[in-house]
């Protein structure tokens, strides 16, 4: 493609848009299998997880270590990690709780404790996916900037950072869809979730071409990256996790858990050869 802006934009949109293949996996699920559900949760926490320590933080950590030095280098990046995780801790109490008893529960609803017990679990499911839809659009936004540049400057470089952030937003369109899905019954709902999440990286792109792009460097990147790393890591322990355990048994969200590692460490090894 002669167009190196759009080639770059393109890519960072096929990437950004891969939430979208997770989130069809809503269509093939029963509203009852509730075993799917946590070892969804848990697949999608793993590979947050796995990515965020062993892809993403050295890599962001070794771009500030490159400008500023070992100490001050790893410093900014851990300055930046926790800045990743205060910024999601705000979100998390931004967002309202479902939790209030009171809240639009119908008389029937306070008259049987199983059906109020019911509504609540769902009310909290689609919160779950509504802030995993918020977070994921935060570290995508990112992303996209990081994919677009990238790909601008080095094409080959770029595809391959691209693919390996589209590998991780399938789980991740998983994570936004399916507890979505299983709150409201509504597939449709369920997938422009994920599919907004998803179109944060190519909004992210487009606001790095025209107006970011002058002022980030490696130290910005590298902060990105690290910051990214942080909010992956919070929706993971403080959503994902909590959610896979309460929505299923303990052992599918652990083995979800494991089998998301398993397959973003065989995705990065691919990598490599």
């Amino acid at each position: 493609m002669q167009d190196p802006v759009l080639f770059a934009f393109l890519v960072t949109l096929a990437a950004g848009l891969c939430t979208g293949i997770g989130s069809a996996l809503a269509f093939f699920t029963k509203q009852t299998n509730r075993q799917f559900l946590s070892l969804a949760l848990g697949f999608s926490a793993g590979v947050m997880i796995y990515v965020s320590f062993v892809e993403i933080l050295p890599k962001a950590s070794q771009r500030l270590v490159g400008e500023h030095g070992e100490f001050a280098g790893l410093s900014y990046a851990a300055i930046a990690f926790l800045g990743g995780l205060i910024l999601m801790a705000v979100v998390d109490r931004v967002i309202p709780k479902f939790s209030n008893p009171h809240e639009n529960i119908s008389v029937e609803l306070m008259e049987d404790e199983g059906a109020r017990a019911d509504y609540l679990r769902q009310r909290a499911l689609l919160r779950t996916g509504t802030f995993v839809a918020i977070a994921v659009a935060l570290h995508n936004f990112p992303e996209g900037l990081a994919t677009f540049l990238i790909t601008l400057e080095e094409p080959a470089v770029g595809l391959a950072v691209a693919l390996a952030i589209a590998i991780h937003n399938v789980p991740e369109g998983i994570a936004i869809s399916v507890p979505v899905y299983y709150a409201t019954g509504k597939k449709a709902k369920a997938f422009s979730y994920s599919f907004l999440s998803g179109i944060a990286e190519p909004l992210g792109a487009v606001l790095g071409y025209f107006a970011l792009r002058p002022f980030l460097n490696d130290s910005a990147l590298g902060a990105i990256f690290a910051a990214v790393a942080g909010i992956m890591v919070f929706i993971s322990l403080d959503e994902l996790l909590p959610a896979a355990r309460e929505f299923g048994k303990t052992h599918m969200a652990l083995y979800g858990l494991i089998a998301g590692m398993a397959v973003m460490a065989a995705s990065l090894l691919l990598f490599t050869l």
